[in-house]
């Protein structure tokens, strides 16, 4: 396997070759909490860690013909003082592979004609502005900038070795994670109890959670970021935790469990739905499958088994084409994975949809965060769900859409199940594919084990 300054001269070269102007690409700065000196953690731009290789503050390369220089200034006094000694600027220099190393403000004389990203840090994004003399926007970009976004997102689709180690680095530490949540559960007494044992592993291995914890027995929220629930034992927990390693790349899975630690009859039913979308739709990864027809595979699936629940009425094909199953099932399938969790968001969907296509409008496939071929290399989450969301059930409007199809009364009785989730990480093979975390099992049984170990 390739050293790490190898890999970042490769990604380099490789970014030279499918664009000829010069590049500058800025990590960013830290943002204040509410006084200057209380900050939240650092974490460079995605697209600087790509091709740098480091999370280094306030810092900047420019790309050129393969080659990097890096502007940075030198730590000062006050910051040795606060934070202790860090690397001079010649030495991060040689850490990552650069050609030359200046101050920051040497940067000023060489950003004409350079093509940028736009970096979500306001302060640096208005430096970036400043120097180039143009207006910038990550999502909608013109020009070089244009131009230089396509060819990143052309790299970043496919990961090399190094991405790939360090996914699955970040991988097992999740796995661990979710062990030791569904361990924690029978003990707990509020969300945050199970929270705390799962962020433990992450911290303990040195690693920073990729994204907001959701640890909830409220599942119909979709991205919910509170934890002082009660944890009874007639609830479902469902829980999205992923590690992120110190260089960034991130994991992401979800699990639901049974609190107390036996599904009951109708939770099972509903899982066991869910659990079948979830593998047929691994089922199909393979190069040049549409992963739209996968996100399309899953509500088919999800429309099949609450017709054999009795929750829906019709033929599951059609359910799927009047976008029923979206009333349980509102989310895309999956996204994109890598240095971040829904890998290039930053770019709007520039990285998610194929040139020339763009969202639906359609119910049941406006969040649908991925319309690509999938090809050899990719890594992709598979995520589908089952959730009771009042916001969508109890609209007037949508039940008197779907009045026809839904049997009220029949889904009143899986009143205990709120939300359900199955999310795994899959590595898209040269002829199939492989699921990165394989090794937390999805099935009723196995998960009930965990729960009472």
């Amino acid at each position: 396997m390739l050293s790490l300054i190898e890999t970042l001269k490769l990604r380099r070269q490789k970014l030279a070759n499918l664009i000829e102007v010069p590049i500058v690409l800025w990590s960013g700065g830290r943002s204040s909490r509410n006084f200057a000196a209380n900050v939240f953690p650092f974490r460079a731009s995605s697209h600087f860690l790509y091709f740098a290789g480091l999370s280094i503050e306030n810092a900047a390369i420019r790309l050129e013909s393969g080659g990097l220089t890096l502007f940075v200034d030198e730590s000062s006094p006050a910051s040795a003082l606060w934070h202790g000694a860090s690397p001079s600027r010649d030495e991060i220099a040689a850490e990552i592979g650069a050609d030359a190393a200046y101050p920051l403000s040497a940067l000023a004389d060489r950003v004409a004609d350079a093509a940028t990203v736009a970096v979500q840090d306001s302060q640096t994004r208005l430096k970036q502005a400043e120097l180039l003399d143009r207006a910038l926007s990550s999502t909608h970009p013109q020009g070089i900038d244009l131009e230089l976004t396509k060819a990143i997102v052309t790299l970043r689709l496919i990961h090399d070795e190094a991405a790939l180690e360090e996914i699955r680095k970040a991988v097992a530490v999740t796995v661990n994670a979710h062990q030791a949540g569904m361990s924690a559960t029978l003990d707990a007494t509020v969300e945050a109890d199970i929270r705390a044992a799962m962020e433990r592993v992450i911290m303990a291995n040195d690693m920073t959670c990729a994204y907001g914890s959701i640890v909830t027995v409220h599942g119909e929220v979709l991205h919910n970021d509170r934890y002082h629930h009660p944890v009874r034992p007639a609830d479902l927990l469902l829980a999205d935790v992923g590690a992120e390693t110190s260089t960034g790349w991130a994991s992401d899975v979800t699990r639901t469990w049974a609190t107390s630690g036996k599904f009951s009859p109708t939770q099972r039913d509903l899982y066991n739905v869910v659990l079948a979308a979830h593998d047929a739709c691994i089922a199909a990864i393979r190069p040049g499958v549409e992963y739209r027809d996968i996100h399309l595979l899953a509500g088919h699936t999800i429309a099949e088994g609450l017709v054999d629940l009795g929750i829906l009425r019709g033929q599951p094909a059609d359910l799927v084409d009047m976008d029923a199953h979206a009333l349980f099932f509102p989310h895309g399938v999956g996204h994109i994975l890598g240095l971040d969790v829904h890998d290039m968001e930053d770019l709007g969907d520039l990285a998610g949809y194929e040139s020339g296509r763009t969202r639906s409008q359609r119910f049941g496939l406006g969040y649908l965060r991925l319309d690509r071929p999938l090809r050899s290399g990719m890594v992709v989450t598979i995520e589908p769900g089952f959730y009771q969301v009042p916001a969508i059930l109890q609209d007037s409007e949508r039940r008197e859409a779907y009045r026809d199809v839904v049997n009220w009364d029949r889904l009143a009785e899986f009143s205990d199940v709120r939300g359900i989730r199955i999310e795994d990480d899959v590595l898209v093979t040269e002829t199939g594919s492989e699921v990165l975390t394989a090794a937390l099992p999805t099935s009723v049984e196995a998960i009930e084990q965990f729960v009472h170990s």
